[in-house]
């Protein structure tokens, strides 16, 4: 069990939102944004051994748990922008980014469009968002692992779906996904499906991946990106079965400033959740070095 009696939840407006938090520590300022279908909880093993030398700030994303949850907004420009908005709000000029996931697509985003706001990036089982996007539609293997991104494509059925079932739909998204099986009890799933039995919450959640494919993105995914101008570590699961350590052959191309990437053995896709102590040493010692050549 982790204790929560050192952390304080929180709530702020952040670019016209209101976000809840969890916050623990002082010191620099790093940001731990989580993915889908998570929310702030997902990093519970991270906040205390982080905030031993940082103050930790760690968002439910719009649209999760208990932040607001617009009907619009879930493109990756907005969701970056309240990232920026969120660093300005809390004080700070600059942050540590760590992402996983979704939440490590909207730190690839953050890093590109205000990289003046990022001291260093670290990302967990996150692919590039261009990267991914033409992989699902190219690649087979990458296809058959994220199958249900384009299922979220359809309007309003995958959503009816899901409520249908959520219990077994969040227990297979964790504990079958999971290769360290015992990382997810029952106690802890039950956490996730309440976070999503919210009102707004689970739409929400969808509608972040509805927006990669909009007619609009194309572009985007088309031209060539601004390379990464932060230091950054990437974290990934030798076996994580839903995103391939492949979508980051060739990433060096994109990242004009300092690079590591290590695969996690034996771990799947929830690697904060499979291999906490590996993750938060790993993220210890690259948010501190320095100096990184």
């Amino acid at each position: 069990m982790v204790s929560d009696s050192a952390w304080q939840h929180q709530f702020i407006e952040a670019n016209a939102i209101r976000l809840h938090y969890v916050t623990q520590g002082e010191g620099e300022l790093v940001l731990l944004l989580h993915g889908f279908p998570e929310f702030w909880y997902s990093w519970r093993y991270q906040i205390p051994a982080l905030a031993k030398h940082f103050k930790v700030v760690v968002p439910d994303l719009r649209g999760y748990n208990d932040s607001e949850k617009p009907k619009s907004g879930y493109d990756l420009d907005t969701l970056s922008t309240d990232v920026r908005s969120l660093i300005e709000r809390l004080g700070y000029s600059r942050a540590h980014i760590v992402g996983h996931d979704w939440g490590g697509a909207i730190a690839w985003r953050l890093a590109q469009q205000f990289p003046n706001f990022i001291d260093r990036l670290a990302l967990l089982s996150a692919p590039h968002p261009q990267r991914f996007a033409k992989d699902l539609l190219s690649n087979l293997d990458q296809l058959r692992r994220s199958w249900y991104v384009l299922a979220f494509q359809v309007p309003n059925l995958p959503e009816w779906l899901i409520q249908l079932n959520l219990r077994e739909f969040v227990r297979n998204m964790f504990q079958e996904q999971a290769v360290r099986k015992g990382a997810f009890t029952q106690e802890q799933i039950q956490q996730y499906q309440a976070a999503l039995q919210k009102p707004g919450a689970l739409a929400a959640a969808v509608n972040s991946y509805r927006q990669l494919f909009l007619s609009g993105n194309w572009i985007d995914w088309m031209r060539s990106p601004d390379p990464i101008s932060v230091p950054t570590l990437v974290l990934w699961g030798d076996e994580d079965s839903i995103l391939s350590p492949k979508l980051m052959d060739g990433i060096e191309q994109w990242i004009s400033a300092p690079f590591q990437f290590k695969l996690i053995p034996h771990c799947g896709h929830w690697i904060q959740q499979e291999a906490p102590q590996t993750v938060n040493r790993e993220l210890l010692q690259f948010l501190r070095s320095p100096a990184l050549a």
